[in-house]
């Protein structure tokens, strides 16, 4: 969509539609949801882009923020909270440590190729698969496109962990996890990791909050992943 389409997309929304508003009124105010899980349907189907940016996409935007916050993530994409918009928030810091806090809409993400791609490979996690890593490796520079809440076209440069987190949180919205990017061993043993930690995540996490560690599972965690590798 182009950013003429889209503001004209914000013009026309319906009554309740707001004119713009500062990042900064999305960051508080929000409530907290569950967080949909690897496996959902809407987790593994591409999404829907955002067309109209309007009083409503801001309260989910606020609601997406504060279920990020309050579950100790850096990105979180719409169909974590069961929604197919095309959109994420994040607050991530990049290779310098700088916090970017911000929403991208309808994203596109471009990495190096050829002689200027460089992977770095780092443990990557997922909200929806909580309490589980695993190394993957990704260019450490990546370009993201798309609109911000009010439709206007916004354009971010990622390095370090912010290029890892637009490639991931791009992928979610093209209905892909971290994991199918791993191989077949690396995903067995996410697997693995994940279901020894699971307890401690309510269904509805985090509306709920993480239930305390149980010693006794936690060993048996470490001797499961260790046969899971």
């Amino acid at each position: 969509m182009t950013s003429s389409a889209a503001r004209a997309a914000a013009m026309d929304a319906p009554d309740g539609s707001t004119g713009p508003v500062a990042l900064a009124d999305l960051l508080t105010g929000g409530a907290i949801r569950r967080i949909t899980r690897w496996g959902e349907e809407i987790m593994h189907r591409p999404t829907t882009p955002v067309t109209v940016f309007d009083a409503e996409l801001h309260d989910f935007l606020r609601d997406m923020f504060a279920t990020m916050d309050v579950a100790d993530g850096v990105g979180l994409a719409a169909t974590q909270v069961d929604d197919g918009r095309s959109c994420f928030v994040f607050r991530c810091p990049d290779i310098d440590g700088e916090i970017v806090t911000g929403v991208v809409c309808n994203p596109v993400v471009v990495v190096p190729q050829g002689d200027r791609r460089a992977l770095v490979s780092e443990e990557e996690g997922c909200l929806s698969l909580p309490g589980a890593y695993e190394s993957l490796a990704r260019p450490d520079h990546a370009i993201c496109r798309g609109f911000d809440h009010n439709g206007d076209p916004i354009e971010i440069v990622g390095t370090g962990m912010l290029a890892r987190c637009l490639q991931h949180e791009t992928d979610h919205l093209n209905g892909i996890v971290f994991g199918d990017r791993l191989s077949t061993r690396r995903r067995k043993h996410l697997y693995a990791a994940h279901d020894a930690i699971a307890y401690r995540y309510p269904d509805d996490w985090p509306v709920s909050p993480r239930g305390p560690l149980d010693p006794v599972k936690a060993a048996e965690a470490k001797r499961s992943s260790a046969r899971a590798r």
